[in-house]
């Protein structure tokens, strides 16, 4: 063999290992980022799928965006788990769910506090606040990388529920938050905390008699086969984030890092509109489908909600954190009442 084709043999050797290297790093670099929710063709998951469009533009196949939908990565309390230890990158939640982690996301749920969906928006579309929210959770190693509104709350019931009287001894579903609980325990009924995955089988046995939830949930998991009522309460607006786990994003480069927060900020901005849409569709396909929505007498309504309000204000009131959140929203909702 002469020595050219050896010094050849030898190049092309190291070409070879080389281009590996190149398709090895390469190979690394890319990055799954797994999107988990309770829900289904809801505006969380209406979310997650523009989110997913948004990084295909910024950074293509850098990063693949796998979309987990209705619980397909455990019930809700082993999701909240996985975004927390990282076996999950990012969790789509309402607030509510996230209470046992830090208290501050009480803030969201006082009864009252937003009175439309106009001003969830003016709250979490607001820059400097939206700033301040992404990293308000990162003592718990979690970040903030959508906020969305969601629906109003509403009593899903087997019975009508026409008075307040009606309240007496049911037993309602509710989010494992004092803010739900504690109202329900207010009116005379039993608040029984459950994932939603849990919640049709229980409403067929007779085991809990109603839930608390958004309309769009109730129609898209065909709750009007287990019960046809809802009563209209009016009290709260659902707000959902979307959470990612710290320790994963920070492993990303800075060009994933500013392109997960833009997308998921752009993503808000497309289905917030969806979102309020998306209640009227589902109040609409809830009635077609032979559903009931009633209301409360108005005295009765008003006479509720401020009992709820000076509950909830007790509920907090020994906590700080939850204080501070709760003034920094309600400063922004007085700026844009007029106040």
């Amino acid at each position: 063999m002469t020595q050219n084709s050896i010094t050849r043999r030898g190049w092309f050797a190291g070409a070879l290992a080389a281009v590996a290297m190149m398709l090895a790093a390469g190979a690394a670099a890319q990055s799954t980022m797994k999107l988990a929710s309770a829900t289904i063709n809801d505006v969380q998951h209406e979310w997650q799928k523009e989110f997913a469009k948004e990084m295909a533009a910024r950074v293509g196949d850098a990063v693949t965006v796998e979309i987990y939908p209705a619980s397909q990565l455990g019930a809700i309390p082993r999701m909240s788990e996985g975004v927390l230890l990282g076996t999950i990158e990012a969790f789509t939640t309402p607030t509510s769910f996230m209470t046992n982690v830090d208290g501050r996301f009480q803030a969201f749920d006082l009864p009252g506090l937003f009175l439309d969906a106009d001003e969830v928006a003016a709250v979490i579309h607001d820059a400097e606040f939206r700033d301040y929210l992404e990293t308000l959770f990162l003592d718990k190693g979690l970040r903030v990388i959508g906020a969305i509104y969601n629906s109003p709350i509403l009593l899903l019931s087997r019975e009508p529920v026409a008075d307040l009287d009606a309240f007496q001894g049911l037993k309602v579903r509710t989010f494992a938050s004092p803010l739900q609980m504690e109202p329900m325990k207010m009116l005379g009924a039993n608040p029984t905390p459950l994932a939603l995955s849990e919640v049709m089988p229980q409403l067929q046995s007779g085991g809990i008699d109603g839930m608390l939830a958004g309309m769009p949930i109730l129609t898209a998991f065909k709750f009007h086969d287990a019960a046809e009522n809802v009563t209209d309460l009016n009290l709260s607006q659902l707000v959902s984030l979307t959470l990612v786990n710290e320790i994963w994003f920070s492993e990303q480069s800075e060009e994933i890092q500013d392109a997960i927060r833009a997308a998921g900020r752009a993503a808000e901005q497309t289905v917030f509109p969806w979102g309020v849409q998306n209640v009227e569709r589902a109040n609409a396909a809830w009635t077609e489908a032979g559903g009931k929505i009633n209301s409360l007498p108005e005295a009765q309504q008003v006479a509720m909600m401020q009992g709820f309000a000076e509950l909830g204000s007790s509920l907090i009131a020994d906590q700080s954190q939850v204080v501070e959140l709760h003034d920094r929203i309600f400063a922004i909702l007085q700026a844009r009442r007029g106040g």
